[in-house]
């Protein structure tokens, strides 16, 4: 107790008295709030003038230079520089002090001169912090210039091949901050650290103190109380120049993505028992271990990452981003309940590890590279500043030396050597240290090694989005290999938002360079598509098992506990019961009690719900974490859809059924409904409601399948009027049969085979002209649409679409319109002047709604496949690719829809029943 209230004492005594670092920003922190610097760019747009730019900045995107994507043939050719000149003063009590202009990030040579003298030398490499000491160079108290010359592409050819010659958008500027910082003497210029899950603290402390001096420190927790105290040896015992301190920590916590917990290390240099300079550091205590042949451990856990590929990018501003732009990503990418993120391919701003850091995320760090690498030499300059920069982070827990080929092998030993954590080093589609990370492979590549190998599975770039394909399509076969796998230690998707740039030469509209830049899992200003909720829904930490919500359930849901280290006990979950039609909901709510299952384990999530609760049609089972944020809500139908459509279809009516035969037609009319029939095929020709024509027609065809009813009879049964083909297993062995109700209801029943064992789609089709489509209302999973092969994220509902034209990674109004919905009951079809109801008894139906624009990859793997027509009511539906893989190599979920087409026994045939409504008012919902 007297030491604690010594070190409190000692605490208030150095802040009074030791410095701190002096920090005097030239440029603005971020994107969000530039300086004006004087500048002149030598090429494209407002070229060879003098004028200003806010720093930080990418000129490009303040008006400047000419846009570059990676691929293009002059990626790294060009001569295009920027001038820059700025002004400032210093304190005249600098003077004594050692003064460094630090520079954050610069693309990407650098030539920095302080009142016309050369700083030092130049700086190549775009995403890395440097500095110079300035301080001979300074006029104290007195205004001073700064001239920092900018080559977008560098004068070295391996920076240019790491940086330069990649898939992504090419920029130029300082665009991240410049700051002055100022030193007093002697001073600490450097610490590193390492902080261990159990407690043991290590720190090694550059200063330029003589052998006389020493140093003291304390660690503070999240409340700013002392938990540790205590003073190193003087420098005569230094470490490689630097003082080294051990210490053993009791009762920490310690730092994992779901409790990221930091404290604060305080550093205090004293010059004849009297402190000078004062570092405060934020630190995390936690360990990781590369257990080969078996997994990455985090605090002795092994650890499953559930990743993205990110870029350090915005529309508007390119790679120059604020700290509110890292809580934006950071938060978003925690929302789809990932756990960890790769920064492609380049070290991000400090601010982006901050937030991690404080939100909770791992972090694979990367030194720059993509099919090319640096020089070793620049290559070993480059790591020591990105590893100075970033390796206090607890949140960093590997590092990555370039990408897909862009690997210096002689690097390798240098993150050792340079971090004291020795943090794993991956080459990213390599195998290397044991972990194999190779990018886009099939789901069952490997004979003899990757899944089927010794080593430990962690791939670096998978699923890889394009358009509307990859990320969440996919996944669900991946994942679950991937859980159950003990050598897998999860994998990166690629990536997290689609690159579009404000291009201010063409009149500030949006650029991907077509497909190049639209593979994010959000558009450009993180709009989210469906691929979004279906990674929050497989890589939710509590997984619900299938559950049928028959008669007997009891309330009782199967769960399991996907956190790795977080008891469910300290989530929170909530119930709601919803009885609806297709425009109004009535519900019930409730809470339960989260029950205790370990990390791993299995257990019961038990509802107390009401006696009534099989009336409602729907139950909801929210989860939330121990900080209030939606993990996932699951959605349980009650009601199947015979039960919902027998309460909507009205049969009995005041009309009577007639019909005329007039050529090839059947003209039924019930009151001012009025049908035609093709009595040749069953087809519907035409539909008219009093005055108001509805344009769905030519239907039902069959999808993959033959369209063979033939010989049409009609008979009334009662007032029913029923048209019906008849069934031939050579000619006719579909069948279709009409049946139109005194109501004016209309019911269509169908026995379909389709034409071979697999099939992309199969269902029935319609045509309606996209033009007269104005919005659905449907009951069934929504709002985003699905595929095959990503059929979660969903929520069973009642869903108002309006239309719209989006074209996913081209447009960003989500969700689209145009697609396949899943677990279809019924809905309002609204026209332009006219609508239509449809419900159905058959389980299982999707609804189509017209088709996507056709569009395609360079490998022709991303290719969406729709039926024929406009609106199709189907039993099954196709998969979709991605960039570098087909569907069918996504998983078992990815293969076409297995069918029985044998004998075309009638018993064995599809069945689907649908009722349609014609005679709905249109003003009236």
């Amino acid at each position: 107790m007297h030491r604690l209230i010594y070190i409190f004492f000692l605490f208030l005594f150095v802040s009074a008295n030791a410095q701190q670092t002096e920090v005097r920003y030239l440029s603005g922190k971020g994107s969000d709030d530039m300086v004006q610097w004087e500048f002149y760019c030598t090429g494209g747009m407002n070229a060879n003038k003098w004028t200003t730019i806010g720093v930080p900045s990418c000129w490009e995107l303040q008006g400047f230079g000419k846009y570059n994507y990676g691929f293009a043939k002059d990626s790294a050719k060009g001569k295009e520089q920027g001038l820059y000149k700025h002004r400032f003063t210093v304190p005249a009590d600098w003077k004594g002090k050692t003064v460094n202009i630090v520079f954050e990030g610069v693309m990407t040579d650098a030539d920095v001169k302080v009142n016309g003298k050369p700083a030092g030398p130049m700086h190549q490499g775009a995403f890395y912090a440097f500095r110079y000491d300035i301080s001979k160079f300074l006029k104290y108290g007195a205004e001073n210039l700064l001239e920092v010359t900018v080559a977008k592409h560098s004068a070295n050819r391996s920076v240019n091949a790491a940086e330069r010659e990649g898939d992504f958008w090419i920029f130029g500027g300082i665009f991240r901050p410049v700051w002055l910082e100022a030193l007093p003497q002697p001073h600490i210029s450097q610490v590193f650290i390492d902080a261990g899950a159990d407690g043991l603290f290590t720190a090694l402390i550059n200063t330029n103190a003589s052998k006389k001096e020493r140093m003291e420190f304390t660690i503070y927790n999240s409340k700013g109380d002392s938990i540790a105290g205590f003073g190193a040896p003087n420098a005569s015992d230094m470490r490689k120049g630097a003082f080294v301190a051990y210490w053993q920590v009791n009762n920490i916590k310690a730092w994992t993505p779901e409790t990221p917990e930091l404290y604060t290390a305080v550093f205090t240099l004293y010059k004849n028992n009297q402190p000078v300079h004062r570092v405060s550091q934020k630190i995390g205590f936690r360990t990781v271990e590369l257990r080969k042949r078996d997994g990455i451990y985090v605090n002795g856990v092994k650890v499953k990452f559930k990743g993205i590929n990110r870029h350090s990018f915005r529309p508007e501003t390119g790679r120059t981003l604020s700290k509110q732009n890292s809580i934006e990503d950071v938060l978003l990418i925690k929302e789809m309940n990932m756990n960890a993120v790769r920064m492609s391919h380049y070290p991000p701003d400090a601010h982006f590890l901050d937030v991690c850091d404080s939100l909770g995320l791992f972090v694979m760090d990367e030194l720059a590279g993509w099919h090319g690498h640096y020089d070793t030499p620049t290559g070993k300059k480059l790591l020591k500043e990105m590893i100075d920069h970033d390796s206090n982070h607890p949140s960093v827990v590997l590092w990555s030396n370039g990408n897909e080929g862009g690997h210096n092998v002689d690097l390798d030993s240098l993150f050792r050597e340079f971090d004291l954590q020795e943090r794993p080093v991956v080459h990213p589609w390599q195998l290397f240290n044991g972990i194999e990370t190779q990018h886009y492979r099939q789901y069952n590549y490997g004979i003899g090694n990757y899944d089927n190998g010794h080593d430990i599975v962690l791939p670096t770039e998978f699923l890889h989005g394009q358009y509307d394909g990859g990320h969440g399509a996919g996944l669900e076969d991946y994942w679950d290999k991937m859980w159950r796998d003990p050598l897998h230690a999860g994998g990166f998707l690629w990536d997290f938002a689609d690159q579009a740039v404000v291009r201010k030469d063409l009149n500030d509209s949006l650029d991907t360079d077509k497909h190049r830049g639209a593979d994010g899992i959000v558009g450009p200003h993180h709009e989210k598509e469906g691929s979004f909720y279906a990674v929050k829904q497989i890589w939710s930490p509590v997984y619900f098992e299938r559950r049928e919500m028959t008669p007997d359930f009891d309330g009782r849901l199967t769960i399991e506990n996907r956190y790795l280290y977080t008891n469910l006990d300290q989530c929170s979950f909530s119930w709601e019961l919803k009885r609806f039609g297709l425009t109004t909901l009535t519900n019930k709510k409730g809470g339960a009690v989260a029950p205790s299952i370990a990390p791993g384990a299995k257990g019961v999530l038990e509802l107390k719900l009401p006696e009534d609760w099989n009336t409602c049609d729907a139950l909801y089972v929210r989860v939330k974490d121990r900080n209030q944020m939606e993990l996932f809500t699951w959605s349980f139908p009650i009601s199947l859809p015979g039960k919902k459509a027998a309460e909507i279809v009205k049969k009995e009516g005041a009309g009577a059924v007639q019909i005329n035969t007039v050529d090839s037609l059947y003209q039924i009319r019930v009151k001012e409904l009025q049908i035609s029939i093709n009595k040749n095929t069953g087809l519907l020709v035409s539909v008219k409601n009093g005055n108001r024509s509805i344009p769905l027609t030519n239907g039902p065809r069959i999808q993959e399948g033959v369209t063979n009813f033939k010989k049409f009879s009609h008979r009334f049964e009662g007032k029913n009027l029923i048209i019906a083909s008849a069934f031939d297993k050579k000619e006719s062995f579909n069948t279709l049969q009409w049946t139109i109700y005194p109501s004016g209801w209309v019911r269509m029943e169908v026995h379909y085979f389709p034409l071979a064992l697999h099939t992309n789609m199969l269902g029935v089709n319609f045509d309606y002209p996209e033009s007269q489509m104005r919005s659905v209302t449907y009951m069934g999973n929504g709002p985003y649409r699905v595929w095959k092969n990503r059929m979660k994220g969903t929520a069973f509902g009642v869903w108002d679409k309006q239309y719209n034209s989006t074209e996913t990674g081209e447009q960003w109004v989500y969700p689209e319109f145009k697609g396949y919905y899943s677990n279809f009951y019924g809905g309002y079809f609204n026209g332009a002047d006219q609508r239509f109801v449809v419900a159905t008894e058959t389980e299982d139906l999707f609804l189509r709604l017209f088709s996507a624009a056709p569009k395609t990859d360079p490998w022709h793997n991303y290719e969406p496949l729709f039926p024929d027509g406009a609106i199709s009511f189907m039993q099954g539906i196709p998969a979709i690719g991605n960039k570098t893989q087909t569907s069918e190599t996504t998983g078992p979920m990815g293969q076409k829809n297995i069918f029985y087409d044998y004998e075309k026994d009638p018993g064995r045939a599809l069945k689907m029943v649908l009722y349609f409504d014609f005679s709905s008012n249109p003003e009236a919902k």
